[in-house]
């Protein structure tokens, strides 16, 4: 009996210590938020602005050159003492420049979606090294971002307002946040 009553008593205590061990604090952050009031992110911006008016001058130039070999073409198609062959081979010629603005069109987009990755890694470790400070000096045992990334749609619905780290993670990276974390409001995405 008195064993039973010791075992009763020590799960009893047990458990009532085991919460205030365990005890869960949840955090999230605003990486497009962060990203935004970082200095180093201005930089990268305009780095992508820069290489993707790069990419619609030359895109420009091979519609322009499509446009003037177009006219061409009409012009000796309409006129019927040109050759067959003469038609033929200027037909070909506007296949393989359109071909090439297509192909131009899909890999530029893509290295321009590259560079942005490229760039923006730097910046993301250094938020995620100062989350992880954050997280750690104020207890957090989970962290999480408050949406999927470059403004999508939030996942985060409801929280308490002190789980929102970003202006603690922005302060540990030595920025003054510039207004209150938007937490409902994600910075806008990078242009491509």
């Amino acid at each position: 009996m008195k064993n039973k009553l010791f075992l009763a008593m020590s799960l009893v205590f047990g458990m009532a210590i085991l919460p205030a061990k365990a005890q869960v604090k949840i955090g999230f952050i605003n990486a497009d938020y962060i990203l935004s009031q970082m200095p180093e992110a201005k930089q990268v911006e305009e780095d992508l602005k820069n290489t993707q008016k790069q990419y619609e001058t030359l895109y420009q130039g091979k519609v322009k050159d499509f446009q003037d070999k177009l006219a061409v073409f009409e012009k000796l198609n309409a006129d019927p003492k040109t050759a067959d062959i003469i038609k033929q081979d200027k037909e070909k010629e506007l296949q393989n420049l359109q071909t090439s603005i297509q192909e131009f069109q899909q890999n530029s987009q893509t290295s321009l979606q590259k560079k942005q990755a490229q760039l923006l890694q730097p910046l993301l470790k250094k938020v995620e090294e100062n989350m992880h400070a954050v997280a750690a000096e104020n207890a957090y045992t989970y962290v999480f971002n408050y949406d999927a990334g470059m403004g999508t749609a939030p996942i985060l619905l409801h929280y308490p307002t002190d789980a929102n780290m970003s202006d603690l993670v922005l302060k540990k990276m030595g920025i003054t946040p510039k207004s209150a974390t938007p937490a409902a409001a994600p910075a806008a995405p990078a242009k491509k």
